[in-house]
C-alpha cells in the first residue's frame, strides 16, 4: 500500500475520522491555491496519524507533499534533512508533477563541526529543487529568552556567525537561504545584517506577525524586508489587551488586524516570484508583556512612539476571537486546527488571489 491510499483508508476508516475538506485527494484546480503549508500548520494531525496509523509518517516529505496536494495547496515548507539521490529526485517530480513548490527547513551552522551536515542538506535542497531554505539565527522570543541585553548581543553575535559559515554554501548550492523574523531583531537590525552578510542568496523569510510582538508595523516590516525577501510566512493575528500588555494569537487568515492585502501586494510587487506558505500554529495566544520590566532589558532603547502605536493597534483592533487550544480535548484540537488551515487557503483564494 502506497502513502496516497493510506491516506485515504485512514480518512474512510472508523476509527479516525477526518473532515471531507481534509481528506479529498485531488481538489478540483478552481478550489486550487498558490499558497503553501508549513509543517508547523499541522501539529495535531501529525499526532493523530502517528497514533492512528504508525507507519503514516506526516512530516515525511513525500507524506507531506501529498497532504498539500490534497488539500489544493500550492507547496510545501519542511525539513528535509538528508536524502539520497534517488529520494531527492522521486520527491522533486511529485513536485513538478503536481505543479507545487518545495521550500526546506534547515538549522544553520552553529561551529565548523556542523558545515558536513549543513552542506548535505543544502545539497538535498537542491537536489529536490527547493526554491528557498528557511532558517532562524537566534533562538527564542527576545524578551523572554534573554535575560539582559549583554545576553542576546553575544547570541546575536553567535547568528551573524553562524550566518557567514552558511553562506558560503548557499552561494555553491545556489539555494537562497531565507531567514525568518523571529521575534529576535527589529527590522533594521536585520537588513543591517544582510547588507554587511552582502549575498544574493541570503535574505529574509518575511514573517508577517512575528515583528509586531516588537512594537513595529507588519506593513511597514514588510516592505522593509521585500527586497531581501526568498520566502514569505503569511499569518494573520488577533489581539487584546491583558494586565502585563496584550496577547497575541494565531488565527485563520482574514480574521484578524493585519492587513494581509496590502503586504501581500507590496511583496509581490518587489518578489514576483517569491513563494507564500501559511505558517499558522493552532494554539493558545502567545503573552507578550511590554508593560513590564523583563520585556525592556534587551529592548531599552525604543522610541516610546512605538509602543503608543502599537497598544493603540492593539485597543483598536482588540476582538474576542482568540483561540484556547489548551482547553480543548484532542479531537476537537484537531478540529479547530483542520478548519483553520482550510480557512485560511479559501482566503488566500479568494481575497488575496493567491
Amino acid at each position: 500500500m502506497n502513502r496516497r491510499e493510506a491516506l485515504r483508508l485512514l480518512a474512510a476508516g472508523s476509527s479516525v475520522m477526518l473532515p471531507p475538506a481534509l481528506s479529498a485527494i485531488g481538489r478540483d484546480r478552481s478550489e486550487r491555491t498558490a499558497l503553501g503549508l508549513v509543517t508547523y500548520c499541522c501539529q495535531f494531525r501529525r499526532k493523530m496519524l502517528a497514533k492512528a496509523t504508525p507507519s503514516i509518517r506526516l512530516f515525511e516529505p513525500n507524506t507531506f507533499l501529498e497532504h498539500c496536494i490534497s488539500l489544493g495547496a500550492g507547496g510545501m515548507q519542511i525539513r528535509l534533512g538528508v536524502m539520497d539521490g534517488n529520494a531527492a529526485i522521486g520527491l522533486r517530480n511529485q513536485a513538478e508533477a503536481n505543479g507545487k513548490y518545495i521550500e526546506a527547513i534547515v538549522s544553520v551552522p552553529k561551529d565548523d563541526s556542523n558545515l558536513e551536515r549543513f552542506d548535505a542538506e543544502m545539497k538535498t535542497a537542491a537536489a529536490v529543487g527547493a526554491k528557498a531554505v528557511r532558517t532562524t539565527i537566534i533562538p527564542g522570543r527576545r524578551y523572554e529568552y534573554f535575560d539582559s541585553l549583554k545576553m542576546f548581543r553575544e547570541f546575536e553575535a553567535r547568528g551573524q556567525n553562524s550566518l557567514e559559515r552558511a553562506a558560503p554554501i548557499a552561494e555553491r548550492h545556489r539555494v537562497p537561504l531565507a531567514v525568518e523574523n523571529h521575534k529576535d531583531h527589529r527590522t533594521d537590525q536585520r537588513v543591517a545584517l544582510f547588507e554587511q552578510i552582502s549575498s544574493e542568496f541570503v535574505g529574509a523569510c518575511v514573517d508577517t506577525g512575528n515583528s509586531f510582538a516588537l512594537l513595529e508595523d507588519p506593513v511597514e516590516t514588510a516592505k522593509a524586508l521585500a527586497p531581501w525577501a526568498h520566502s514569505v510566512h503569511l499569518k494573520d493575528q488577533a489581539v487584546q489587551t491583558y494586565e502585563d500588555g496584550f496577547l497575541l494569537a494565531d488565527i485563520p487568515l482574514g480574521q484578524g488586524f493585519i492587513d494581509l492585502t496590502k503586504i501581500v501586494e507590496l511583496l509581490k510587487a518587489e518578489k514576483p516570484h517569491v513563494h507564500f506558505s501559511l505558517e499558522l500554529i493552532t494554539r493558545d495566544p502567545l503573552k507578550v508583556p511590554v508593560l513590564t520590566g523583563r520585556y525592556w532589558r534587551t529592548l531599552h532603547d525604543l522610541p516610546a512612539e512605538d509602543l503608543a502605536r502599537t497598544l493603540t493597534t492593539v485597543r483598536d483592533g482588540a476582538t474576542d476571537n482568540l483561540q484556547y487550544i489548551s482547553r480543548l480535548g484532542p479531537a476537537e484540537q484537531l478540529a479547530q486546527e483542520d478548519a483553520n488551515v482550510r480557512a485560511s487557503l479559501d482566503y488566500a483564494r479568494d481575497v488575496l488571489r493567491l
